[in-house]
């Protein structure tokens, strides 16, 4: 062992056998002015963060960093998950830290791997997620083109590309070490939007020496949570608002989550009826009379009948996306919009809106008080507005019972009678909510289905990466089983080309000890886009092929993984899935389903979306109201 691992592994060991940095310190068993590496002061900066968990793809580009995590691993301080794919660790990441709160490090090599991780990043960005990006990036010295970077003779160009995605700093002075992260706390530890942060060291300076560092520099804890919005003004309008409408309709986005006593106590007194996103099934839950389920392009009939006959919208901690709110046009006789949100941007996305900036539930409590203080009391349920609202979420639970009822009918493409995918998925989850497990949704087709169907009763059933709608999320988010330090099962609800994107977590997976579930509805072909051609052109094009891929075969050949065929019946698909959750470790479920033109083989489309062929009415659509 050289001098300099000697060292690190002595400075680990006393942090370890202290119990953490501070307790060290104060011990006097760690020095506070020590000369060390930039990457082990970063290693140290993001342990005094609470940050212990590496997705890591070593390459040339991180070997110093991979070396002291190395040696503080052997101490137990941290753990470094080395996988296979860049992107599979981005999703990891986020799946982590949105489930248990576990903060975690993606860890790259230069080049084409931090390109993939910053590929896989959309996805936290897009949900509001915080997690650290490590890249290494070209070296500072500049004595000739480095192998991966960007080929072209310009500085900091993959810290112009990260910075376009989200925050980034580049280490190019080791001394910065702690502005970046400071920085990247704040960003990653946003209470309200959090983020992935890209942090970029250069070959040269991830070895260089920070002489008699002062390890006070390093920074501890992030920002602090919004209180309620700030102006009576604000709420006696908002208040007058929601009591002179006839017809309220209360938009929940991730921002809701952690109100849900506030937001059922106010629907209430404003004879509200609550429609959700995909991000924020659960904050009401499914069985709430005053729950009218998923709205949007992809909505349901209850949902969408809510947002279209509304004359005044609440929305709460919703960035309004395009899929969410019909680009535009779903609210089309609304004429007054109420937005609580932390971000400006959001709180006047809408032109006629009374916008209350701050933290939802804190806001909403003061917005009650205002409202009681007007007069307001509970209401019932026998309002023209109640009925209407009631009678239509009657609809929408038939449309799902028919096709709950008739669960398998014959493909072409597999020349037989197999499982549809609204049977598929209400089997999965409903399977799930009795395991208390975690669902993951990957994008398209069972992405469009399971969030209609889902059924949850709380925050944390299931989690949709709708955001990015990000393929191959839901297969990589079970690696975070194996990752965390609050154990779940996890079942990830996949596509046959979802799955594809990310197969190598079935041997991530195994070597990592993940525990959960990858249940593949095989359609032959990319369902979602599929149908959407049909709807808009009347004929599919290049999204499906002749291949036949024997998916069990496929995952049985990794050692360690159960693979089982769900069968075309979903009482073969029960019995697989309890074979299943016996396995300690990662399981495999594979079910052909049904693609085609029969009513019953899907779930339909109930709004609008700026895309195709409907591009041109949406948009004049959209003007017209003027909202």
């Amino acid at each position: 062992m050289d001098t300099q691992a000697q060292v690190r592994t002595q400075r680990a060991a006393a942090i370890a056998a202290t119990g953490g940095i501070e307790e060290a310190l104060a011990a006097g068993t760690l020095s506070r002015r020590l000369d060390l590496t930039l990457s082990e002061a970063l290693v140290l900066g993001l342990l005094r963060q609470g940050v212990r968990t590496y997705l890591a793809v070593l390459g040339h580009g991180s070997t110093d960093v991979g070396e002291v995590l190395r040696i503080y691993q052997g101490a137990g301080l941290v753990r470094t998950l080395g996988l296979r794919n860049e992107v599979e660790a981005s999703h990891a990441a986020t799946a982590l830290r949105w489930v248990s709160g576990q903060k975690a490090a993606v860890v790259t090599s230069i080049g084409p791997g931090a390109l993939q991780a910053m590929a896989g990043s959309l996805a936290a960005a897009s949900d509001g997620i915080g997690v650290w990006h490590i890249y290494g990036d070209e070296t500072t010295q500049d004595e000739g083109p480095n192998m991966q970077q960007v080929p072209k003779a310009e500085q900091g160009l993959f810290h112009r590309l990260a910075s376009t995605m989200g925050h980034a700093y580049t280490l190019h002075t080791p001394e910065a070490i702690s502005t970046a992260l400071r920085r990247g706390a704040n960003v990653v530890d946003h209470p309200h939007r959090g983020g992935p942060f890209y942090l970029l060291l250069p070959l040269n300076t991830q070895p260089a020496i920070l002489r008699d560092f002062n390890l006070d520099e390093l920074p501890v804890g992030g920002p602090p949570p919004y209180g309620a919005a700030a102006g009576e003004a604000g709420y006696e309008e908002a208040a007058e608002r929601l009591l002179s409408a006839d017809r309220v309709v209360v938009k929940l986005g991730g921002g809701a989550r952690g109100a849900t006593h506030e937001l059922l106590e106010l629907l209430d007194l404003v004879d509200g009826f609550a429609v959700s996103t995909p991000i924020a099934t659960g904050v009401i839950p499914f069985s709430h009379p005053r729950y009218m389920t998923l709205g949007g392009s992809k909505g349901s009939i209850s949902g969408n009948f809510a947002m279209e006959q509304a004359d005044l919208l609440l929305a709460v901690g919703t960035r309004s996306v395009c899929q969410s709110d019909c680009s535009r046009t779903g609210y089309p006789k609304v004429q007054w919009v109420v937005n609580l949100n932390t971000d400006p941007d959001a709180a006047m996305h809408y032109t006629r809106t009374t916008a209350l900036l701050g933290d939802a539930a804190a806001t909403l409590r003061v917005l009650i008080e205002c409202l009681r203080r007007r007069g307001a009391q509970p209401r019932g349920m026998d309002s023209g507005w109640a009925v209407a609202c009631r009678d239509a979420r009657k609809r929408w639970e038939e449309c799902k019972a028919a096709r709950f009822a008739s669960p398998a009918l014959f493909d072409d493409a597999w020349g037989e009678v197999v499982l549809t995918q609204p049977a598929t998925v209400k089997a999965v989850t409903d399977w799930a909510r009795s395991k208390d497990a975690v669902v993951f949704f990957d994008a398209g087709d069972v992405q469009a289905n399971g969030m209609q169907i889902v059924e949850d009763d709380r925050v944390g059933r299931t989690f949709t990466e709708s955001g990015a709608s990000y393929m191959g999320f839901a297969a990589s988010a079970v690696l975070a089983t194996a990752a965390s330090e609050k154990p779940f099962y996890a079942v990830a609800l996949s596509g046959d080309g979802s799955f594809t994107m990310n197969p190598q977590v079935l041997i991530d997976g195994v070597a990592h000890g993940a525990r959960g579930c990858i249940v593949v509805l095989d359609n032959r072909r990319m369902g979602a886009i599929s149908s959407l051609q049909v709807a808009q052109y009347g004929v599919e094009h290049a999204t499906a092929d002749h291949v036949v891929v024997d998916y069990v075969a496929w995952a049985s050949s990794v050692s360690g993984v159960v693979a089982l065929d769900g069968g075309r019946s979903v009482e073969s698909l029960l019995l697989a899935l309890d074979k299943a959750y016996e396995h300690e470790g990662l399981s495999f479920v594979h079910v052909p389903v049904y693609w085609g033109p029969h009513p019953m083989g899907g779930l339909e489309a109930f709004g609008r979306w700026n895309v195709g062929a409907w591009a041109e009415s949406t948009q004049r659509l959209r003007h017209d109201i003027g909202l």
